[in-house]
């Protein structure tokens, strides 16, 4: 597929335990921080959960 870039832009600090834990699962922690990341389902499912926090680019291969 292709890699994506995930930068968290808002802070964990009073979200969900499972939206703190999916932050943590990708690899992020802080606002600013960023991922190169696989595109899968997973990661995608991922995303979605916690879509109202980072902000999502695709990479050119």
């Amino acid at each position: 597929m292709g890699n994506l870039k995930v930068t968290q832009v808002k802070s964990i600090i009073k979200t969900l335990e499972t939206h703190k834990r999916t932050i943590k699962a990708l690899g992020l922690g802080r606002p600013n921080y960023f991922k190169i990341l696989p595109e899968n389902a997973q990661i995608l499912g991922m995303i979605d959960k916690v879509k109202h926090l980072v902000k999502v680019e695709k990479l050119a291969e």
